[in-house]
């Protein structure tokens, strides 16, 4: 009987020392989640010691996981090094939501708010103007230089059949269909992408302002023909109706359009000089010489010109010729306009192209 109680009082002690160790491995594992916690939201609420920049742009490249951009975000000094930031995306369930792109981090943020600003995409969009009136090489230089692809990717794009096909463009090139404005790019777009707003912002317009039903009798690529040819012919917004009727009632009677914009756009190094020779010199665009509008676009055209195609003045004007102050005197028969020619080219301030004008 003394065996037996003596051996039930070690069976108790050795379930009292199994309570006692867990509970010590309870109150470890409470005072190390403390701890990590404690660690874990300083880190958090941090910011980085103030650098002289005020602000501090980063590219997120898309397709990076979060291990690549805490690498990125603490080799440009946004975060600390180390595990943290992995930790508190992971915890804090905003893994999943960080977004690739460009972003201008500020001095004093913490590490949670940049984890933040990577949740909400709060990225950099970069104004780029392209002018109305740009044509594809001017289009692609502009954005070469801004950084957002090499130039000759975006002329390479800008011939490229299957866009093309797939925006139903049916012309040799983009020439005329690259809408002009001013887009608000991220740095993660690519040249493609850059040239599809463009394409989807004309398709808008075109369809907004009726370019296939136009009453004139004219084609959708004939229309953005012309408006390329009213966009370079005059700066002065309230003359667009004007040329555009011009060159309607040119078009109407089988008169030759006689425009040099065109005979500019076909010529392969022009240097600034358009003289008589190249007026008189075959080619596709050359208006002096062929009836009709030109084979396609000579730029691209904004709204205005477009619209003054769609809606032109109501008048019987055949001619115009530059009056040397940005604006144009307009004619309806040859003799009045011969008059005007002399008239303003007497003044000798006309530019040397417009001399040899014989519309």
């Amino acid at each position: 009987m003394a065996g037996r109680k003596k051996k039930k009082r070690k069976a108790g002690k050795g379930a009292g020392g199994r309570r006692r160790l867990a509970l010590r491995l309870g109150l470890g594992l409470v005072a190390g989640l403390t701890i990590f916690a404690i660690w874990l939201g300083a880190y958090a609420l941090t910011p980085m010691p103030a650098r002289e920049t005020p602000e501090l742009p980063v590219l997120i490249p898309s397709g990076t996981g979060l291990p690549g951009i805490g690498k990125i975000l603490a080799a440009r000094q946004i975060i600390p090094p180390g595990p943290g930031f992995y930790l508190l995306a992971r915890l804090s369930g905003l893994s999943k939501r960080l977004q690739a792109g460009e972003y201008l981090f500020k001095p004093g943020q913490s590490p949670y708010q940049v984890l933040g600003v990577l949740a909400k995409g709060e990225t950099v969009r970069w104004a780029v103007t392209i002018p109305e009136g740009s044509n594809v090489y001017q289009t692609a230089e502009i954005l070469a230089q801004g950084g957002w692809g090499e130039r000759e990717e975006f002329l390479r794009l800008m011939r490229d059949p299957e866009l093309r096909a797939r925006y139903e463009i049916r012309a040799a090139s983009l020439e005329g269909y690259l809408f002009p404005d001013t887009y608000q790019l991220s740095r993660i777009q690519t040249p493609q992408e850059i040239i599809g707003l463009m394409l989807e912002k004309g398709r808008r317009v075109r369809l907004e302002l009726g370019v296939l039903d136009n009453g004139h009798g004219l084609s959708p690529h004939q229309v953005i023909t012309l408006a390329s040819i009213v966009e370079k012919e005059t700066a002065d917004p309230a003359e667009r109706p004007l040329i555009a009727r011009v060159f309607l009632n040119r078009l109407k009677i089988g008169m030759r359009l006689q425009t040099d914009p065109t005979v500019i756009y076909g010529l392969r190094d022009f240097n600034g000089n358009l003289t008589r020779k190249d007026l008189e010199t075959p080619g596709p665009y050359n208006t002096y010489l062929n009836a009709g509008l030109p084979p396609g676009p000579i730029t691209n055209p904004g709204r205005a010109a477009i619209a003054a195609v769609l809606e032109p003045a109501p008048d019987d004007y055949l001619y115009f010729v530059s009056k040397n102050d940005g604006t144009h005197q307009f004619s309806r028969d040859l003799t009045e306009h011969n008059q005007a020619v002399a008239r303003y080219q007497k003044s000798g301030r006309s530019r040397p192209e417009e001399k040899i004008r014989i519309r």
